[in-house]
């Protein structure tokens, strides 16, 4: 009983409490170096579990009948959003590529790597593991997981990031409980992110992205 009064106030301060003091700037905006450390400390307690098995943070595992039906998916979803943008912002759409391109190119290449994989260590990997006890590892983890992951998007001060992230959290969180491949969720995420910068959306998420 008190490990899990322990866990959910932990879980609570780290996903709830923590964005917070961040969007009321009780803790300064830094948002990549605050990705980087809590990344690097979910690292470190999972390889101090012993019930974790690493090699997981780092394999593809059985990725193969889940990328078919990834990419159909993906395609589908993401038509979608870039025909709403050309419909509701069309001067939106393709901005950061007409603007800056060589930044748009940067952020292609960096985001998966600095930002994309993070995320999904702490958000996927971490949190699946280390609050299964909480959310069990079904249904209610995926949402909890995903509202956690939509929540922390207040730091950039706008609803649609919160809202299009919560979306995509239980996207990744599906894609992961379903292939157990934490790769393969990069892979979904990188793509969901390179897209959304793409079309102009990226405005929400970084405000370098802004024309």
């Amino acid at each position: 009983m008190w490990r899990l009064s322990l866990l959910a106030l932990e879980c609570g301060f780290v996903f709830l409490g923590l964005p917070l003091l961040i969007k009321y700037r009780v803790l300064p905006n830094y948002p990549i170096p605050y990705l980087l450390a809590a990344a690097i400390a979910a690292f470190v307690v999972l390889r101090q579990d012993s019930s974790f098995n690493p090699s997981v943070l780092f394999a593809w595992g059985n990725y193969r009948p889940f990328l078919p039906q990834l990419l159909i998916r993906d395609t589908v979803c993401l038509v979608s959003l870039g025909l709403a943008v050309r419909v509701m912002a069309p001067d939106l759409l393709f901005s950061f590529v007409k603007h800056r391109p060589a930044l748009w190119a940067a952020v292609m290449l960096l985001y998966p790597l600095l930002s994309v994989y993070p995320q999904e260590l702490i958000y996927r990997a971490f949190f699946f593991h280390r609050y299964e006890a909480l959310f069990g590892s079904g249904w209610t983890m995926l949402f909890a997981s995903a509202v956690a992951f939509g929540f922390v998007h207040i730091i950039f001060g706008n609803w649609l990031a919160v809202g299009l992230c919560v979306i995509g959290g239980f996207l990744f969180s599906f894609t992961c409980h379903q292939s157990g491949s934490l790769l393969l969720t990069c892979l979904d995420h990188a793509i969901f992110g390179n897209f959304i910068f793409t079309i102009g959306l990226g405005q929400f998420f970084y405000h370098g992205s802004r024309v």
